[in-house]
C-alpha cells in the first residue's frame, strides 16, 4: 500500500505519453524518416528541461526531499556510449518503441509490443551476462 503513489505517478506518466503521441509508432517512424518535428520537439524540450534542472541543482545546492545532498558525478567520454546509442537507436527505429513507453503501448492495446518488451529484457539480461568481458 505504501507504493501506491508510485503506481499513480506511473499511470499519470503513461497517460501523458499516450496523449502526447510519443508512443505512436507512426510518430516514431516520422522522426526517423525526418518527416516531422513532433518527436524532436518533445525530445529537445526534455533535454532543455533536464539541462536547466541539473544546473539549478548544482548552483542552488538543492537537496533531496530527505535533506540529502545530490551528487552529480562528472562523466568521461566513452566510445561504448556511441556504439550503445547506435544500437539503441537502431532497435528504436526497427520496433517503433524505446523502453520508456513500452508499458504504455501495451496498456493502450498494442499487444505485439510484448515481443519488444521481452526482447528488451533479454538484451538487458545478456548485457549483464557479458558485462565483465566488455571494455568499459
Amino acid at each position: 500500500m505504501k507504493n501506491i503513489k508510485y503506481l499513480l505517478i506511473g499511470v499519470l506518466f503513461g497517460i501523458v505519453l499516450v496523449k502526447s503521441e510519443v508512443i505512436s509508432w507512426f510518430r516514431i517512424q516520422e522522426m526517423f524518416r525526418l518527416q516531422a518535428f513532433h518527436m524532436y520537439g518533445v525530445i529537445g524540450s526534455a533535454i532543455l528541461v533536464g539541462m536547466i534542472s541539473i544546473q539549478l541543482i548544482k548552483r542552488l545546492n538543492i537537496k533531496t526531499i530527505h535533506q540529502e545532498e545530490v551528487i552529480i558525478p562528472d562523466k568521461k567520454f566513452n566510445w561504448g556510449n556511441v556504439f550503445g546509442g547506435l544500437i539503441f537507436g537502431l532497435g528504436w527505429a526497427i520496433t517503433g518503441a524505446c523502453p520508456g513507453p513500452l508499458f504504455a503501448q501495451i496498456g493502450s492495446g498494442f499487444i505485439v509490443v510484448i515481443v519488444t518488451l521481452l526482447s528488451a529484457v533479454g538484451g538487458t539480461w545478456f548485457y549483464g551476462l557479458v558485462r565483465e568481458k566488455l571494455p568499459h
